[in-house]
């Protein structure tokens, strides 16, 4: 492994050290495509990192399709993306990966109809279609539409809960006045591994999307959710294995109407995902885009999301801070957060406004502050840790 000197990451694959932050990270291959989006990791059952993302000339148009890049266990250096889907007439996005019981990888993703003339958003044409892996996401089987449902968007991956219900979280897109900014969450759970699926709504939700779903206890579930209003991150709460939820509330994070990515960590700690910066002067407003994406920060809760006294930024951008400053950074976005088996945590993220995807690898001990052995107050606790 390098160490890197320089300021900014060659789209090489290549694993450095960034010594100052303490994480190893690298900008993945491009390949040759201008622009890249909203990735998604997962482990396979040999230890193989996956990222997946969404890739071409930009967001929305016809030519923009999945693509996978692989980083086997030991290497050094991850490997040139390859499609995995190469359709011309479909605009497909937001790639998510599953781990199937009897070792599949579905690969999920929305595919909706690219730009038309005088019509630049098209989300309301969406279905999710699915590609499935059975060779450690070398190759993979024909697309198929999963839920057929015009204007299904999606971001955050299958999970499966203690019962063995399956979740996917959704959020319905309309060609209407209100489109984006009253785009409401649905989630579809399957109590027979997917081969059926149920629609479960979630109340007063529009413009909260991107749920991601946390199993704090055996049916008690929590979702955290984008804003699009730019405020805060909304959490929404069910407490019969997502039969019903509650009403979104906002928690004490910001957000900037960016995806964000939450996870338990195995220490039973919350782990988010999520770039630290909100619009003041939007809120109450739908649809706010501020643009403001940096930077990108993983905040830590020990209460089942109620405080989060741990916040580290893990990409700085190019450091501008203030409010009249921080629009000179370039744009760190829809981070994508996952644990390995070993402990550790991996970190992907659409880098410098797209030019490509960055990942980190770091332990938890880091974003608390445990660095290169110092010790860190814990506000919670009242100790000295470390």
């Amino acid at each position: 492994m390098s160490i890197r000197i320089l300021a900014g990451l060659s789209a090489d694959g290549q694993l450095y050290y960034d010594e100052e932050m303490g994480i190893t990270e690298a900008m993945l291959p491009t390949g040759g495509w201008p622009t890249a989006h909203a990735p998604a990791l997962l482990e396979t059952r040999n230890g193989t990192m996956l990222c997946c993302w969404f890739a071409g000339t930009y967001e929305g148009g016809a030519d923009i399709n999945i693509v996978v890049s692989r980083l086997p266990k030991g290497a050094d250096r991850w490997e040139e993306p390859i499609h995995i889907s190469n359709e011309n007439d479909f605009s497909n996005q937001n790639p998510s990966l599953f781990l199937a019981p009897h070792g599949e990888i579905w690969c999920m993703y929305t595919s909706q109809l690219g730009r038309q003339p005088g019509k630049d958003n098209m989300q309301f044409t969406s279905v999710i279609k699915r590609q499935i892996s059975i060779d450690d996401g070398r190759t993979w089987g024909d697309p198929e539409i999963v839920f057929p449902e015009k204007g299904t968007f999606a971001r955050q991956p299958i999970q499966i809960l203690a019962s063995g219900r399956w979740i996917f979280s959704n959020w319905l897109c309309t060609d209407s006045a209100e489109g984006l900014s009253g785009d409401p969450t649905v989630f579809r759970v399957s109590d027979d591994e997917g081969k059926t699926w149920n629609t479960v709504d979630v109340p007063h939700s529009a413009g909260r999307v991107h749920a991601n779903v946390i199993e704090l206890e055996d049916g008690h579930l929590i979702a955290f959710m984008r804003s699009r209003e730019a405020d805060w991150i909304y959490k929404s709460e069910s407490y019969d294995d997502g039969d019903t939820w509650t009403k979104p509330e906002p928690t004490e994070l910001p957000n900037n109407n960016s995806s964000i990515s939450a996870l338990k960590l195995t220490s039973g700690r919350i782990a988010i995902a999520y770039n630290h910066s909100s619009a003041p002067k939007s809120y109450t407003k739908k649809g706010a885009w501020p643009g403001l994406r940096c930077p990108v920060s993983i905040a830590l809760s020990e209460d089942g999301g109620k405080t989060f006294p741990f916040i580290r930024n893990m990409e700085r951008g190019e450091g501008f801070v203030g409010r009249e400053n921080r629009a000179n950074n370039r744009q760190y976005e829809y981070p994508y957060l996952m644990q390995s088996r070993d402990g550790m945590l991996h970190l992907a993220y659409a880098y410098q406004t797209r030019r490509g995807i960055k990942w980190a690898t770091f332990g938890e001990e880091d974003v608390m502050g445990k660095i290169r052995g110092t010790s860190v107050y814990n506000p919670t606790s009242g100790e000295v840790e470390g």
